[in-house]
């Protein structure tokens, strides 16, 4: 798998490539005044108006912002909100300057100078004379034709003054009045295309899924006696078809044939072919050629019911992504492009929004290669273009991405950013005819069909759905703002979208932390505190919880089954939620493992059976079984896993469940040994003490809590002052002791909620906690006990159930396994981003060991649906942090709480507005559970790692 992937991310950084670096000289070529990339860049001299660095010549590396550079000052697009109207953004100006020399052959060629983008308006020179207009606006790619202003073979200069704020203030507020980290500067590449006299200049593909093929071509200087050859490949290099078709004088033509048997273009099957376009004069000499790759697919809004690919209903499991990278800001390469589009591949997304700006090319290129499909957005936050300025940015977004078979809608502005008067002035350069989408925030702006209203809650979802008339596909919602929304609320929101026919999926907000490297605050990340910190990954792409979870949630492989039943016979209910795969082109693998013990010095586990199932055949949208037909180790193996594999041969996702884990624990725990000591017990007044196994517990008989612990190895351990109840106050009523041959027990009776605990210590040194609790009818947090034990005393945790990350009642997916993490204190969207976050609750426990500087100790539970918090942390910070913690630091539930939402200063707290499973637990009645510690580390060798020393032979 992993040869697969690397040989994918040198395909698609190929096929990037190739589009900037064409081998042959009747393409255009390609003359690099700057670097390709972030980090392939060209030294320019430079100049900085004010801020850092600034009054005197220096030199810029480009492309860059030149914030990061250490010139300039920096501003978040928000500091309008954060310090009132009476803000001013800082409003340098760069000016850039440097020499070149073009090649000899330029000569009699027509040439072309390329911004790919620049941050804001941006006024050029050769050779000391303006060569155009003043481009306004950051995220288009503009261009002037030079050929009368080089002079080749001698060195030209080329200055280039760049004005962070725009001189249009209708640019500012749609670019810079934002939620994002605002720069300046040339931050994607500068070059220059040499193309023959005659030659094609722009070409524009519709290629539909029946077929239908159409080429759009905009020639120069050609006339009747020239024609054009049209040749269609495969991606083998197999000629499809080739036709000739003559020119004329009017210099734009289009070309139109029908091609067979053609091989869509969708997210799940990202077939492309190579399309090249050659001008021929009548000699048959190619002149000029240009190629593109394709895709066929087409796409329709079917009103009333749903969006179509290819005559197929689909839905977006989407995110919105902007284009950053802590280092450099928007400056970026098609590897961190790459990456991006991998790790939304991982969380088995099928669609991207590419809020608040279209990206680099490299981006869409890799999106055509492996599958998305692509909202590209017109900027705009909240605040819409000028009608004048708008249509020259939306005819540089269309003219640049129109090929892209990824791209299926225009979306025109956020949030209140649309300029309606531009929605036509997308079809005009887009002979497709893609739809154009608005993407809102206030209800009534739905366009084509298509209401995408922000941030709904659960109910106001169902609301939506229940709309006959319009399909309803957020563009954002579940804002994952710390460790908020994202995954958290998403299960619920995923299944009403799926099983809702007016659904058209959504996208999540956002891909990742919009965390900057500040270069003026010795380089730390800078997230502007409750503005940028809404990832699902952190700004280095570090995995929060959300990820993990939301891999399993939006999986087009849908499992049923949580737990295994007692009389499990191999059948599993599974529904395929592809649009265009069947099962049956989805291998199936299922391993038998046995889970590492509390002793082992490593986590994980030991496979001891792999095998292949027979993938059923099910058809997109349908539901049938996989059936595992040999069951022969099901009752010698501790879990199960099954994993699916989809046709491109990656990992959809691995489901998991436990069978028989803990029997080699309780044998260990019913274990007497050869010279057993007698259990003691003294009761007194205040305090209670029982021995037995070597360890001494003491009592608090007021409250019956534990209060010190003796070990027979080492110092005491601080674990302590519980079990407390986690609602109201508990009052001991009774002490009793109970003895059964030579085992005695403690037992506390209480009143309140807590009815009653029992202490036990086996000969084996195992202490049993058995208690029970009632609670009247209605919702409850987080319903148990809790212990204290110092935070600062620990060292790493390692438990077997979910992990690797912590759960919350709304986001509890998680892989068995065994898992093991240092302590950290981080808090998601939060320097320094160490994930998995070592405090939290942890589900599913069926043991965990808490390793600390006073020694281990470990707890263990029979009975399943355990959920384990450690110490204190946060899911959403503000004044007041939620949700609000319970009493004491090491906490064992029956249930946890769910988890908002929060944007900004704004949060969601009441997480039941998500769903169902963001209500509390409800409860009603008594309940009880066994739990099983042990407070020194583990010396049986039934639990532990073969310790035996293995010498090699010697001679």
């Amino acid at each position: 798998m992993y040869r697969r992937i690397s040989a994918m991310l040198s395909i698609a950084l190929l096929l990037c490539l190739s589009v900037i670096f064409p081998s042959k000289a009747q393409h255009t070529e390609k003359f690099f005044l700057s670097g390709t990339d972030n980090e392939n860049t060209e030294t320019w001299e430079f100049f900085c108006s004010s801020g850092r660095k600034s009054g005197f010549w220096s030199t810029i590396e480009v492309p860059s912002h030149w914030e990061q550079q250490g010139f300039g000052t920096y501003d978040y697009g928000r500091d309008y909100v954060t310090y009132g109207r009476s803000h001013e953004f800082a409003d340098e100006v760069g000016f850039y300057k440097r020499t070149f020399k073009l090649p000899s052959d330029y000569k009699g060629k027509s040439l072309e100078l390329v911004f790919e983008g620049s941050m804001t308006d941006t006024e050029v020179k050769i050779n000391g004379k303006s060569i155009g207009p003043i481009h306004q606006g950051s995220f288009y790619r503009f261009s002037y034709d030079i050929t009368d202003f080089v002079n080749i073979g001698n060195e030209n200069l080329i200055e280039v003054k760049v004005s962070k704020m725009s001189a249009n203030n209708s640019v500012n507020r749609a670019e810079r009045f934002a939620d994002y980290w605002i720069f300046g500067g040339i931050f994607r590449p500068v070059y220059i295309t040499a193309k023959p006299n005659q030659h094609i200049s722009h070409h524009a593909i519709v290629a539909e899924a029946n077929g239908n093929l159409e080429v759009h071509l905009e020639m120069q200087n050609v006339t009747a006696s020239n024609k054009i050859t049209a040749s269609l490949s495969d991606f083998d290099g197999k000629t499809i078809k080739e036709w000739t078709t003559a020119a004329n004088d009017e210099g734009n033509l289009i070309l139109k044939n029908k091609i067979e048997n053609v091989k869509t273009w969708n997210a799940e099957f990202p077939n492309l072919y190579q399309l090249k376009i050659s001008l021929k004069d009548n000699k048959n000499k190619t002149l000029h050629e240009v190629e593109e790759r394709i895709g066929f697919r087409t796409i329709e809004i079917k009103e009333g019911d749903g969006i179509y690919v290819n005559g197929v209903k689909v839905k977006m499991k989407g995110v919105n992504r902007h284009a950053f990278w802590p280092e450099t800001g928007r400056s970026l390469n098609p590897s961190l492009d790459l990456m991006d589009v991998m790790l939304m591949k991982e969380m088995n997304m099928n669609s991207v929004r590419t809020a608040h700006y279209p990206p680099d090319k490299s981006f869409l290129h890799i999106c055509d290669s492996l599958g998305l499909y692509v909202m590209d957005e017109l900027a705009g936050w909240q605040n819409a273009y000028d009608t004048e300025s708008g249509r020259v940015l939306v005819k540089e977004l269309v003219r640049r991405d129109v090929n892209h078979p990824s791209i299926i809608f225009w979306s025109n502005g956020n949030e209140g950013g649309t300029n309606k008067a531009l929605d036509g002035d997308f079809d005009l350069y887009d002979p497709s005819k893609r739809p154009v989408i608005h993407a809102h925030h206030r209800p009534g702006n739905e366009f084509n069909g298509i209401d995408t209203d922000h941030y709904e809650n659960y109910a106001s979802l169902q609301r939506k759905f229940a709309d006959s008339t319009l399909i309803y596909m957020p563009t954002e919602f579940l804002h994952a703002q710390d460790d908020g929304g994202g995954a958290a609320g998403l299960h619920d929101f995923w299944e009403l979208m799926w099983a809702s026919k007016m659904s058209g999926g959504g996208y999540l907000w956002v891909f990742s932390d919009e965390g900057l490297v500040r270069t003026d605050i010795g380089n730390k990340i800078d997230v502007n505190r409750v503005n940028a910190p809404d990832g699902l990954l952190g700004p280095h792409r570090q995995k929060e919880g959300s990820f993990y979870a939301i891999r399993e949630i939006f999986s087009p492989v849908k499992i049923f089954i949580e737990k295994l039943p007692e009389d499990f016979n191999g059948e599993i209910e599974v529904e395929n939620r592809y649009h265009f795969t069947n099962l049956s082109e989805v291998n199936f693998e299922v391993e038998w493992v046995k889970f590492r013990k509390p002793g082992d010095p490593i986590s994980g586990h030991e496979v001891i059976q792999k095998s292949s199932l027979e993938s059923p055949k099910i058809a997109p949208g349908e539901k049938g079984k996989i059936k595992i037909t040999d069951l022969t180790l099901l009752d010698e193996a501790e879990g199960l896993y099954l994993k699916a594999i989809d046709p491109h041969g990656e990992e959809v996702y691995k489901w998991s469940w436990k069978i028989n884990p803990l029997q080699a624990i309780f044998d260990a725990i019913t274990n007497s040994p050869q010279e057993k000591a007698k259990s003691e017990l003294t009761l007194s007044d205040s305090l209670t003490v029982i021995s037995a196994g070597g360890f001494t517990l003491t009592f608090d008989n007021s409250n019956g809590t534990l209060s010190r612990i003796q070990k027979p190895s080492g110092m005491d351990l601080s674990f302590g002052n519980g079990p407390i109840f986690t609602y109201g106050e508990q009052e001991v009523s009774n002490v009793e002791i109970l003895e059964e041959g030579e085992t005695k027990t403690l037992v506390f009776e209480y009143e309140g909620h807590l009815n009653q605990t029992k202490w036990t210590i086996h000969p084996s040194g195992w202490v049993e906690l058995n208690y029970t609790y009632t609670l009247p009818e209605g919702g409850y947090a987080y319903p148990g006990i809790s212990f204290d034990y110092p935070e600062s005393n620990v060292i790493s945790a390692k438990w077997l159930g979910k992990g690797p990350y912590r759960i919350w009642k709304n986001r509890n997916q998680g892989t068995i396994d065994v898992h093991q993490n240092l302590y950290n204190n981080t808090h998601a969207g939060s320097t320094p981003w160490d994930y998995p976050e070592f405090k939290g609750y942890f589900g599913d426990i069926s043991w965990m060991e808490i390793n600390t500087a006073q020694g281990k100790f470990y707890v263990v539970s029979e009975k399943e649906g355990l959920n384990v918090r450690l110490f204190d942390f946060y899911g959403m910070a503000g004044p007041i942090s939620h949700p609000e913690l319970p009493k004491g630091d090491i906490s064992f539930f029956d249930g946890i709480p769910s988890l908002g939402s929060k944007l900004a200063l704004g949060i969601t707290s009441n997480a039941a507005v998500y769903g169902p499973q963001g209500e509390k637990n409800a409860m009603n009645g008594s309940y009880s559970r066994t739990l099983y510690f042990y407070f020194d580390i583990i010396k049986d060798p039934t639990l532990s790692h073969d310790k035996t020393n293995r010498f090699p032979n010697e001679d």
